[in-house]
């Protein structure tokens, strides 16, 4: 079987953290006056602001790529993370997963809502696969996710 392959959008990434900062340099600059009567509730705007601003930078500056592939054959899942800085590589085997179960993040009363598969390792860590926050496509959709847990699954049982 050949390998499956997934690739986080960063271009989802670096748009919502650009998003943040235009709010946020408008707030900052619309509010910027805040003296008179008025004074507490420009600040509260001008502070919104500052605070959408400086979210925005920091979420431009660690945004990056995660591609994830899942390698029968070798029997392991090979995660590389790579931001504007630096590249993190991670081979996880399937003899090191105990268990698998999905994680949810978000809110359904808002409609925004991110699953993602946990990995139960050997060693007690439990690491998020199609992690939120990395724009996988299918990650707002838990029958996909389930899916694709199920198929890891299956190929960890699978001893070939």
């Amino acid at each position: 079987m050949a390998p499956l392959k997934f690739e986080s959008n960063s271009g989802k990434q670096t748009a919502l953290s650009l998003m943040s900062i235009i709010a946020g340099v408008t707030l900052a600059m619309g509010f910027r006056h805040f003296d008179g009567p008025g004074m507490t509730s420009n600040l509260a705007g001008f502070l919104l602001g500052l605070l959408l601003l400086f979210i925005g930078i920091a979420a431009f500056l660690v945004s990056g790529k995660q591609k994830i592939v899942i390698d029968p054959q070798a029997r392991h899942i090979a995660i590389e993370d790579t931001t504007r800085f630096r590249t993190n590589k991670r081979t996880i085997f399937f003899n090191d997963i105990v268990d698998t179960g999905i994680g949810f993040l978000g809110k359904k009363s808002n409609f925004v809502s991110y699953y993602y598969i946990n990995l139960h390792l050997k060693n007690g860590e439990i690491y998020p696969l199609f992690s939120p926050g990395r724009f996988f496509d299918g990650s707002s959709d838990r029958s996909i996710m389930e899916t694709r847990r199920q198929q890891l699954e299956e190929l960890i049982k699978n001893k070939q």
